[in-house]
């Protein structure tokens, strides 16, 4: 067992746990490494911001802030006389569930915080939310920012014994490479190289262990009303994924648009011509029940039967991507040719990938090799069936 690996599985099965901080933030850091795969080629450490991880740990304690149906997550202690929350960032995490469950109507689903997280990501869709939703966003995440220092403190041996103490982007070694998108006020968590790696290469396995420890953890917890939460609910919560509730009606708009004015574009797994007057979906390279990414990247028109049919919510092969690539980089060419989708490409890449620049002209090819690169590595990581 590699050195990373031991740490890792130390951390989960024998790191004293008074809550499921520690669990949530190897779980997190795992889905990080997942998120930026061109990072790994680096194999330099790497800055990883602290809101970053807050944003995942929206989506991992979302379904434990349940309005009037809460589930604990350690035991309440006294404080000075005062009951303390079992988490510290439960009251901003819970105050935006309501506020967003107000705007969909009625009880969000356990994983509508991925939903959101991956919505609010995004510049432009995160300006077109309304600002009490926004503020109270921002709110949870400085909350959960602060609450992730501790089990970056305590994990392992001691204090600082595997990580070291977060510190602003622009306070670190230049020899540190950064998350797309961390500005050097954001503070960061630094992982190793070499932990990075075994992060990339045994995502299945961390994530799977992350989950069973945290069901059997949230298990032994008493809750309020002194009931026993079976494990395998808390499975259930922890592993929903949402489904694609959002219409991509902007996207389809500025597509149509090109469509309507010429250009045309070819369904990457049949090779189908897509003008205008052609029925097309706008298929999601990486499919929503695997990882819920509106990025326009990820976005491409394809032949709705076999998107429907056929693709459905697995990946494709290595050979039919290679088949696909030119057909992904005409598609990226076709949206650069749109002042608006343009732009929105642009800013998507920026945020997800660390080596495609949008101000070259070699842009759309490159980002079809780096999001081919990505597909591989996710379906490999996971062991996700292929078409």
């Amino acid at each position: 067992m590699s050195s990373g690996s031991k740490i890792i599985s130390t951390i989960l099965k024998h790191d004293t746990k008074a809550t499921s901080y520690k669990i949530a933030l190897l779980r997190a850091i795992n889905d990080v490494v997942l998120s930026f795969p061109d990072l790994r080629n680096l194999r330099a450490d790497v800055a990883v911001p602290l809101r970053l991880l807050a944003q995942f740990w929206v989506a991992y304690y979302w379904p434990f802030v349940k309005p009037r149906e809460p589930i604990l997550q350690g035991q309440r202690a006294t404080l000075n006389g005062q009951l303390r929350n079992d988490m510290s960032f439960r009251p901003q995490l819970e105050k935006l569930r309501c506020e967003w469950e107000s705007i969909v109507g009625g009880t969000s689903s356990p994983s509508d915080g991925f939903f959101l997280i991956n919505e609010l990501r995004v510049p432009r869709k995160y300006l077109a939310y309304s600002k009490p939703l926004r503020q109270v966003y921002q709110a949870a995440l400085t909350a959960i920012s602060k609450a992730i220092e501790m089990p970056v403190r305590y994990a392992g041996f001691g204090h600082w014994s595997v990580f070291d103490k977060p510190l602003k982007y622009a306070e670190l070694s230049t020899q540190v490479v950064a998350i797309p998108g961390t500005k050097p006020e954001d503070k960061c968590l630094v992982i190793q190289a070499d932990l990075w790696h075994t992060f990339g290469e045994m995502s299945l396995w961390i994530e799977a262990l992350c989950i069973h420890e945290w069901c059997l953890f949230t298990e032994k917890v008493q809750q309020e009303n002194h009931t026993k939460v079976h494990r395998g609910f808390i499975y259930q919560l922890l592993t929903d994924r949402p489904d694609n509730r959002r219409p991509l009606s902007w996207e389809r708009n500025h597509v149509d648009v090109l469509l309507m004015s010429g250009t045309e574009f070819v369904c990457p797994w049949t090779q189908k011509h897509i003008c205008y007057g052609i029925r097309y979906d706008l298929d999601h390279l990486l499919p929503v029940s695997l990882y819920p990414i509106n990025e326009l990247w990820n976005l491409v028109p394809a032949d709705p039967n076999f998107n429907s049919h056929t693709k459905r919510d697995r990946l494709p092969s290595q050979a039919k991507l290679h088949l696909a690539q030119p057909h992904l980089e005409l598609a990226y060419r076709n949206y650069i040719t749109s002042g608006s989708l343009s732009l929105a490409l642009k800013e998507d890449v920026a945020i997800r990938f660390s080596t495609v620049f949008g101000d070259t002209a070699s842009f759309p090819g490159v980002l079809s090799t780096a999001v081919v690169d990505l597909i591989n590595i996710f379906a490999e990581s996971r062991n996700l069936a292929r078409f």
